[in-house]
């Protein structure tokens, strides 16, 4: 069955005279007038609040319509009170649970994203770790390249490849600008694609 949810102040109501009862000032057959202290001492009007209606659940009181209550019981007051201090204990667990839950969410969902931003991050550290693919490319003695500067060639618009060095004989030519000259000789090392390797040779022996 499905319990009636209590306004939180009927219930402090309850727990307040059961806690009067239990410890004997109000004594088992006197009368608890819903006017009298009821209204004075917690603002309720009305003779049958749903405050004694707990009580009288747990026969720590008799609740005569119109006429307040009765006090029944000592023993069911202190019954009472340990079972809504157990109702109590169960709430706080409740919601120390919920916020639990709440909590491992937040951790799964900072965990995964920390999971993804480092398979992310070795993905990108194993292919920066790679070296690059790199191709030479020979300038033959009768290229129609010969004499003419990287810029002017647009190289890296007409072959897809990007040159990062020129050797030439014993010595090597580290990032060249655009206004390094190709030589006779000269062996292009760039780095780029299988085909724009091969676009680089088809560039450097195609007669014009």
């Amino acid at each position: 069955m499905r319990q009636a949810v209590v306004p939180s102040q009927y219930l402090q109501i309850a727990l307040d005279l059961a806690t009067r009862i239990a410890q004997g000032e109000l004594t088992e057959g006197s009368r608890i007038y819903g006017r009298s202290v009821l209204a004075s001492e917690y603002g309720y009007p009305g003779d049958d609040p749903q405050g004694l209606r707990l009580l009288a659940d747990m026969k720590v009181v008799d609740v005569k319509p119109q006429s307040g209550a009765v006090v029944l019981s000592a023993d069911s007051a202190r019954r009472y009170i340990e079972n809504f201090s157990e109702d109590a204990d169960i709430h706080s667990l409740r919601l120390q649970l919920k916020a639990l839950l709440a909590e491992s969410a937040e951790v799964n969902r900072r965990m995964a994203d920390t999971v993804s931003a480092l398979v992310k991050g070795q993905d990108t550290f194993a292919a920066a770790g790679q070296p690059l693919p790199n191709y030479e490319v020979p300038v033959p003695k009768d290229s129609p390249l010969i004499g003419k500067s990287i810029g002017e060639l647009k190289f890296w618009q007409s072959t897809g490849g990007t040159i990062v060095a020129i050797r030439r004989g014993q010595t090597v030519i580290l990032s060249p600008g655009p206004y390094a000259e190709l030589y006779s000789g000269d062996v292009i090392i760039l780095v780029g694609s299988p085909s724009a390797a091969e676009a680089a040779h088809r560039l450097v022996t195609t007669k014009e």
